[in-house]
């Protein structure tokens, strides 16, 4: 049985704040894809992939480059920094990686220049304690240049007198909010004139292509950026990046309708991290978290930032459930807690001792609330070369069904350690 319906798309999100290991799902199911999409978010976004010894990093690329046969898509959705796509791209070809004719962006992607990434920074600085700890890769800064109108975008390279005029009214803004900061507009000018030319043979109407594609029976697969907890309308805002991380970002970021989604994957770390700032109602600041991040290896793909750790939120799985509508769940990085005797989970939020209804809005609620838990008992045992449900201790199958059942989605897939192979497809009749 196929894994990803003809015709049809199949999408795989990040249900908690991100690095759930979204990426070795999105590249077991590229073997299937004959199109792998990126929808939003940008560089920021980091996916690690290790494939016979051999460790990818993708951070703007569609890992679907893995699989020869896989044709890549960045969506219009996506905002996208040049030298750092073919900086990416050339590291993945020195690993044997083949991206020729195989590797598109939309042309009406939005670009993020090197001003944005400096203005980045400002505004962390400007904040000061109340800062939001970005990856200071231009992302916010190039989604609020879209959002008021005043960004630059892929097509626009291709009439360069206009992208001219457009970018020096960009930068002469920005030096009217923020100073006048160093920045060689002149050089910047020339360095996009030549980029222009090299992008150039992967720039394509994305939306009629994807549809093109799915009109020929493809299978599509698209990969999520960031996860739910940091979407910009339903995260932990202003904690949040800035866009939409939700299922509602793969119609908007590539011009998809509703109807063509059929399969929605969450992916969901066994424990919880978070990378920056924001609340995190499960964190464990003691020798647990350091358990978590020391075991996990739990630094950031694109910042090589510490993570955050914490139990398992069932709340947040809950409210993420909600939204995005899982189909099923990949439970990632399971093997982490091999060595706890105890595993706690986090049930309910109590709010003066009463159960809030769900995740809420107000930051100022979430520091008063007190977490519930569950206490489950740990497996103690090595479970990194299970390959089948039936091989896994009765305890890890206790863990899964728990979160099945409170969930109310199925657990399709379980990630037992870095590897490719290292992954049980569970199934959903079990």
């Amino acid at each position: 049985m196929s894994l990803l319906p003809a015709g049809q798309i199949s999408v795989v999100l990040g249900a908690q704040w991100g690095d759930e290991g979204k990426g070795k799902l999105s590249d077991i199911l590229c073997g299937e894809a004959d199109v792998c999409a990126r929808c939003q978010g940008g560089n920021n976004a980091g996916h690690t992939i290790v494939v016979n010894n051999v460790k990818y990093d993708f951070h703007i690329l569609p890992s679907g480059l893995i699989n020869p046969n896989c044709v890549c898509v960045i969506g219009a959705g996506v905002v996208i920094h040049l030298p750092s796509f073919f900086e990416e791209k050339e590291k993945l070809e020195a690993k044997g990686l083949d991206c020729d004719k195989r590797l598109f962006v939309s042309d009406r992607a939005h670009l993020v220049f090197d001003l944005h990434q400096m203005i980045d920074g400002l505004k962390e600085a400007e904040l000061g304690r109340g800062s939001i700890g970005t990856t200071r890769k231009g992302i916010g800064p190039t989604y609020s240049s879209k959002a008021s109108r005043s960004g630059l975008r892929v097509h626009h390279l291709y009439n360069f007198e206009e992208f001219e005029a457009k970018f020096r009214v960009m930068v002469e803004n920005k030096r009217k909010r923020y100073g006048q900061f160093e920045y060689d507009v002149e050089a910047e000018l020339v360095r996009y004139k030549e980029l222009a030319e090299r992008l150039r043979p992967y720039v394509i109407d994305s939306i009629s292509y994807l549809h093109e594609q799915l009109k020929q029976n493809k299978r599509v697969l698209v990969e999520g950026a960031n996860a739910l907890m940091l979407d910009l309308d339903f995260g932990t805002y202003p904690y949040v990046t800035s866009s939409a991380t939700s299922v509602g970002g793969v119609c908007t970021g590539l011009g998809v309708a509703p109807n063509k989604i059929t399969n929605v994957l969450g992916v969901v770390k066994a424990y919880t991290t978070r990378v920056g700032g924001g609340p995190f109602p499960t964190e464990q600041l003691n020798e647990i978290g350091e358990h978590l991040q020391t075991v996990g290896f739990e630094f950031g793909v694109t910042t090589g930032r510490k993570r955050r750790c914490g139990w398992l939120d069932l709340v947040v799985l809950k409210y993420s459930t909600m939204i995005n509508g899982y189909t099923s769940l990949n439970i990632t990085k399971l093997d982490i807690l091999d060595q706890l005797p105890t595993i706690k989970v986090g049930v309910a939020y109590l709010l003066d001792g009463k159960p809030l209804a769900s995740f809420p809005a107000d930051l100022s609620v979430l520091e008063k609330i007190e977490v519930q838990y569950k206490e489950m008992p740990g497996w103690m045992t090595d479970i990194s070369k299970c390959r089948t449900w039936e091989e896994l201790p009765e305890n890890a199958k206790k863990y899964i069904e728990m979160i099945e059942r409170e969930s109310g989605v199925p657990v399709e897939w379980i990630g037992v350690g870095p590897g490719r192979d290292e992954m049980i497809h569970k199934p959903l009749s079990a």
